[in-house]
């Protein structure tokens, strides 16, 4: 039993060296497709730079140096609601830190958190202030990585919300924050509507439903000022590209995730370049992604054999008797970080109509990565936003404000 009782179970990674053999021997056997010549990345992630990041999978990463890394963090499983959930339980060295659940979404996982941890859980050792530390509790949903695969259908984010909530009941933790980005701040967002009472506040990197999906009116525009008029167009624009040319991962996953998880479970090529276009389209390319830590995540994907049970999150959200319905009102306070090469372009007058926005900060580098393409950033908005709760500058009602920085 692990130090936090009889309902979780200490977890330590340690992968068979024969899963690695097994890898190996398949990234040396790997067929490669032919390629257009002068496509780019029109037609997906292109050959020359997937059969690089092939070989340096195969010759230059470490796993058992990243295994050893993600050790470092205190893990532990536990079952929830009939499904497992692993998380790291990272206690700052500081008494009073606050708790904070962070969240991934895909095609991420704990991993994500790996430059954040230290600067959020220990502060005065990163030449922050030591008020500003957080217990952090960095759970995979269920189906994703080390919490898959789910052994039954249901298991879109409101539920995971749910299951996290009861994770943090069981830790002990009455009050405390959460924090996401992607899938993790719909899970983050519900989990703040749905336990007011718990959730001091809500701190996200992307705003579900708060972007444009249909073309602004004339009506809709006269009412803004000229900058949100420029970013509403924006916004619908971003959108509009997406529909077209990015979102077939997301029907696919949303329609056929099993036929999809033959090709993705069965060769780590097609895996790799399943995720690692994504990290590569949706990243700022002036804060390049560490290589080996993007890595550390497919491998996460790869050893688990769960890439086709975490496709399931948007199969179970398409289906689920609330899809294409508006977001349902939010009262807890709630801060969004906005990076600007993030897929969508979030508005503050749509999202007026369903939180409660009292910190709004926008900068100028960073993508749908942030814990791994700018932690400083999302490290400083984090403490900035939790501090401003703490002293009672930040409660419902607060002034929205926006700061644009590239620092």
């Amino acid at each position: 039993m692990s130090d936090l009782g009889e309902w979780a179970h200490a977890f330590r990674v340690d992968v068979a060296e024969r899963e690695l053999e097994d890898l190996a021997e398949r990234l040396d056997r790997v067929r490669w497709p032919d390629e257009l010549p002068g496509v780019g990345r029109a037609y997906g992630m292109p050959l020359g730079e997937l059969q690089e990041l092939v070989r340096y999978w195969r010759t230059g990463y470490d796993w058992r140096a990243a295994e050893a890394r993600l050790n470092e963090w205190p893990q532990y499983t536990t079952v929830i609601d009939g499904a497992q959930v692993h998380f790291a339980h990272v206690r700052s060295p500081e008494p009073d830190a606050t708790p904070l659940l962070m969240t991934h979404g895909w095609p991420g996982s704990f991993v994500e958190f790996q430059r954040v941890a230290g600067p959020l859980t220990d502060p005065r050792a990163h030449g922050g202030d030591p008020a500003d530390a957080f217990h952090l509790v960095l759970p995979h949903i269920p189906g994703f990585g080390l919490s898959g695969p789910t052994r039954e259908t249901g298991w879109e984010f409101k539920r995971v919300a749910r299951a996290f909530g009861v994770l943090m009941e069981r830790l002990g933790y009455a009050e405390f924050g959460v924090q996401g980005g992607d899938w993790g701040a719909a899970v983050s967002r519900e989990l703040g509507r749905i336990r007011p009472g718990n959730v001091v506040g809500v701190h996200l990197n992307l705003l579900p439903g708060g972007g444009a999906t249909e073309k602004p009116g004339a009506e809709e525009l006269a009412g803004l000022s000229e900058a949100e008029r420029e970013r509403t167009l924006a916004s619908w624009e971003r959108y509009r590209v997406w529909a077209r040319e990015r979102q077939g991962y997301a029907d696919i996953q949303a329609t056929r995730p099993q036929t999809l998880a033959y090709g993705l479970n069965d060769s780590p090529v097609g895996l790799l370049a399943w995720i690692g276009e994504k990290f590569a389209e949706w990243s700022d390319p002036g804060c390049p992604i560490d290589r080996d830590q993007m890595l550390t995540n497919v491998m996460l994907y790869w050893l688990t054999g769960t890439a086709g049970s975490a496709a399931r999150i948007y199969y179970e959200r398409a289906h689920a008797d609330y899809y294409g319905l508006p977001p349902e009102v939010s009262a807890t306070p709630t801060a969004l970080a906005d990076f600007p090469r993030d897929n969508f372009v979030p508005l503050r007058h749509i999202a007026a109509h369903t939180d409660s926005v009292v910190r709004w900060t926008s900068y100028e580098r960073g993508g749908h990565f942030p814990a791994m393409e700018v932690p400083e950033l999302l490290v400083g908005d984090i403490r900035a936003f939790f501090r401003g709760l703490r002293s009672g500058g930040c409660g419902p009602g607060g002034e929205v404000r926006e700061v644009r920085s590239g620092v």
